[in-house]
């Protein structure tokens, strides 16, 4: 008779769409049902045929970190996506666990957007006549939202210098600073936009965010930034770390973010290594 442990399941393509579907249900963010369809996708074509049991997903996770090609977090990334499919066919006894990470102490500055980079990228669009693109930037990076919110920056939001977002099935409301809520009203004056999101394309539908992110990285050259660190969410990184900088309150700053849990924020508010030799040196515990 076999073991809990040993127990095996068969994964039908049948499964697969009945577990996206309910992803969609649930309200989960597109991007994330898109994240566990691929990492579900991949597991399966590692399988290549094979029965599931708990033996067989160990083995699958080891041999993510033995190739040695993947990120800590994104291993987890990837388990977190099976044992969200595990979860809905009831397979309790495949879960594996995630992997444990020990927290950062300071960000790599290589990947990190500086204030005087961010700068350069707005004034490289407003330079390029891409003034849509320059007031995207600003929006996301001058309230926080995250690049899938945009969609909320609207007309009438603007009217009312605020907009509520409705999200992963909570609801928040972020306040429009005054500067950009007149550069959005003169926007949408010079643009005859009558209602509805204010950032639209040609057809006249939201910008999706495969198309913010490629018009980001087409200024890099322009602004003098390194392309690798230009993508949206490095601009709602910035404004946290601008908000921490001058008022220090890491609850508040949860809640204009979004975020459930704190521990999330404290990760946007790593610093680079520079900044904390910086701090180290100032410790004065050195004799020189």
């Amino acid at each position: 008779m076999p073991t809990r442990r040993n127990l095996s399941h068969t994964i039908t393509p049948r499964m697969l769409t009945a577990f996206i579907k309910s992803l969609y249900t649930e309200e989960h963010e597109k991007n994330t049902i898109m994240k566990y369809a691929r990492y579900t996708n991949e597991f399966i074509a590692w399988l290549d045929g094979r029965a599931v049991n708990k033996a067989v997903v160990v083995e699958w996770k080891e041999s993510l970190q033995e190739a040695g090609k993947f990120a800590p977090a994104t291993i987890n990334a990837k388990l977190a996506s099976v044992n969200a499919f595990f979860k809905f066919a009831g397979w309790e006894d495949c879960k594996v666990k995630a992997l444990r990470l020990q927290r950062q102490v300071f960000r790599d500055p290589s990947k990190n957007l500086t204030k005087e980079e961010y700068m350069r990228l707005i004034q490289a669009a407003y330079n390029s006549g891409d003034e849509r693109l320059a007031l995207v930037m600003e929006s996301i990076c001058g309230t926080g939202i995250r690049v899938s919110e945009v969609q909320y920056i609207t007309v009438e939001a603007v009217s009312q210098g605020r907009a509520v977002i409705r999200l992963k099935g909570k609801v928040r409301t972020i306040i429009i600073p005054g500067k950009l809520c007149k550069k959005l009203k003169k926007y949408i004056r010079k643009n005859k936009i009558a209602s509805g999101e204010i950032f639209l394309t040609r057809s006249g539908k939201g910008m999706s965010r495969r198309q913010i992110w490629a018009a980001m990285k087409s200024i890099c050259t322009a602004a003098g930034v390194d392309a690798s660190k230009v993508f949206p969410h490095n601009l709602r990184h910035l404004f946290a770390r601008a908000y921490y900088t001058i008022y220090h309150d890491i609850v508040k700053l949860a809640d204009m973010l979004g975020h459930s849990s704190i521990e999330t924020t404290r990760i946007y508010l790593i610093s680079t290594g520079t900044e904390h030799a910086r701090q180290m040196d100032r410790l004065g515990l050195v004799l020189t």
